[in-house]
């Protein structure tokens, strides 16, 4: 793809790349592992369970092919660091260090959220796993929230449940602090048009600044984007599915050469 043909970010404007992890093939898999680099080739080969190491896989895929659609750089090029919490950005190439990213993965689906000049977290659930929430919401939620997920009827609770956990994590994936935030050190209240942030001084910031998104992207996943924007600036969200597409079938890049038949591939 040329320079012409590269997707272009406005303020405020995120763009959320889906992928499903359904019916991906061997071939596909070998492609997508072509891309990547050396160390994550080997954590790759750490995965025990086949549906964490097929995530991981394709949730790279899926940010270096993302990430070249707007800059012309070949997928495989990209580099990466992470902060101090292990949040991740692009290092290399420099000029393209302004665009920002986070990722999200669970069972079946994952997913990429891509801007500028804005803090972004993004996480998606597959709410059909089996998960005892009601031992684990007293560890996870502010008693605000553990209150309205106990006082929920029995056939929401589960449904509210994940909509308190995509967007706790999707804020501290934004705030790009991880668990170094308390969880019960800030909160969210559903009952308005938006779910809207309470701090303590536990987790200092200014809840205004923040919008937060949630969706359905399909029956069985829930997803919650957090955006803080640029002043006077309201983000906007678009949501696209996706196959992560290499070089040779009309995307930008080009794969790097070489290998051929990697254990573990099936």
């Amino acid at each position: 793809m040329t320079s012409g043909g590269l997707l272009r970010l406005g303020a405020g404007q995120i763009d959320v790349w889906l992928t499903s992890l359904h019916g991906v093939s061997a071939d596909l898999k070998l492609a997508y592992l072509q891309l990547l680099s050396e160390p994550e080739r080997a954590k790759w080969k750490r995965f025990v369970a086949k549906d964490a190491q097929l995530q991981y896989l394709v949730s790279r895929a899926l940010v270096r092919t993302t990430l070249s659609r707007y800059a012309e750089v070949p997928e495989y090029a990209w580099e990466f660091e992470t902060n101090r919490y292990g949040r991740p950005h692009v290092s290399q190439p420099l000029a393209a260090r302004a665009i920002l990213f986070n990722l999200s993965n669970t069972t079946g689906l994952v997913a990429c959220a891509i801007g500028k000049d804005c803090d972004i977290g993004i996480d998606v659930e597959n709410i059909m796993r089996s998960l005892d929430i009601d031992a684990l919401a007293p560890a996870v939620f502010a008693s605000a929230e553990l209150a309205d997920v106990r006082q929920s009827p029995p056939g929401d609770r589960r449904e509210r449940f994940y909509s308190y956990w995509t967007l706790k994590e999707a804020y501290i994936k934004g705030r790009g602090m991880g668990l170094s935030l308390p969880l019960d050190a800030f909160w969210f209240d559903l009952n308005g048009l938006s779910p809207r942030l309470n701090v303590t001084d536990r987790c200092p910031d200014i809840p205004e600044r923040w919008r937060f998104h949630r969706y359905a992207p399909t029956p069985e996943h829930r997803m919650a984007i957090a955006v803080a924007a640029p002043r006077d600036t309201e983000p906007s969200v678009c949501l696209r599915w996706t196959v992560p597409s290499l070089a040779g079938d009309g995307q930008p890049g080009g794969l790097v050469p070489g290998l051929a038949n990697e254990p573990g591939i099936a």
